[in-house]
């Protein structure tokens, strides 16, 4: 039976995603009143799946997408995070790590919806090109590589020779920057030559601003059409702006709503843009979506979409 995603619509087969990257337990910590320093502040605590590309894949499952997923997660963890992502319709391919636990984030989330992320990356640290099935690239239409692939020498490697496994086959390239401390750390001219030639590029505000040397997000979107055919540049509440080389960047607009959670947002809209972008190849168009669904996320705690009930998770996080 084929896996329907929220708009009632069959997987199709011909445009899978490929998503490789970090899968997290996120910790989520929303203070209920001011933080009292060397004391108790009451606050809410939710544990969730997280992990920006396994988020994204997540997304991506739910609205009818085909697509795998490839990550590697601590022993313990294995059966919950298979079980889970498979209820969206995700072909998780986890590897098992004897010696790591499973990466987590503790989030600490302020009054507006904005995060604070303290961040131990564990197992997704020892990924290897052993961990990626080779007949994946072969039904791909779409490689999906977030930032966190490149941050570390060893995940590097990897994503480095997926690449160009990718580009050999014909498969289109999609680049998420995902974090600007870590960009500052490595420095952006690393990070796009290390990315240069993706067909996609999805930075945030912040993150075009690192990138491209430039505060005003049309400006640089427009500037990082040097190192890939589309950028686009998610501004939170303000929508987006699309750029494609050779054209006039395009503002996208936002329906505003009050959020409760930005974690996970970027991953979303990536997930309405590529589920688009991959069924008609206007980014206009798909940067609507990815709007609509980035809505979506931010109005409920946690990163991922509502799963679909299951009777047996094999543990909770």
């Amino acid at each position: 039976m084929a896996y329907l995603g929220r708009e009632g619509r069959p997987a199709e087969s011909g445009r899978r995603v490929i998503v490789v990257g970090d899968i997290i337990n996120d910790v989520l910590v929303r203070p209920l009143s001011a933080v009292t320093t060397d004391s108790d502040t009451r606050a809410e605590i939710i544990r969730r799946p997280g992990g920006s590309a396994a988020n994204l894949a997540c997304w991506l499952g739910s609205l009818g997408s085909p697509v795998s997923f490839v990550g590697r997660v601590g022993h313990a963890d294995h059966a919950y995070h298979c079980e889970y992502m498979t209820r969206f319709g995700v072909d998780a391919r986890l590897a098992v790590d004897w010696d790591r636990e499973t990466g987590t984030i503790v989030i600490i989330v302020d009054a507006d919806g904005g995060r604070t992320m303290l961040v131990d990356r564990g197992a997704n640290l020892d990924l290897t090109l052993l961990d990626v099935p080779v007949e994946l690239l072969e039904q791909a239409s779409v490689l999906h590589l977030t930032g966190y692939s490149y941050f570390e020498e060893g995940v590097r490697a990897v994503a480095l020779a997926l690449m160009s496994s990718a580009r050999e086959r014909g498969v289109a390239l999609s680049v998420d920057p995902s974090s600007v401390a870590f960009l500052e750390d490595v420095g952006p001219e690393r990070f796009l030559s290390w990315t240069a030639g993706a067909q996609l590029c999805f930075p945030n505000r912040d993150e075009a601003a690192v990138l491209s040397g430039c505060s005003d997000p049309v400006v640089g979107a427009e500037r990082l059409c040097t190192y890939y055919e589309t950028v686009v540049v998610t501004l939170d509440g303000d929508g987006a702006v699309v750029a494609r080389r050779g054209s006039r960047p395009v503002a996208v607009p936002a329906l505003r709503v009050r959020p409760v959670d930005t974690t996970g947002a970027g991953d979303a809209f990536c997930a309405g843009f590529l589920d688009t972008w991959l069924r008609c190849p206007d980014p206009v168009a798909a940067a609507v979506a990815g709007v609509r669904v980035a809505r979506d996320a931010v109005v409920r705690m946690g990163a991922r979409p509502p799963a679909p009930p299951a009777k047996n998770l094999a543990r909770t996080i």
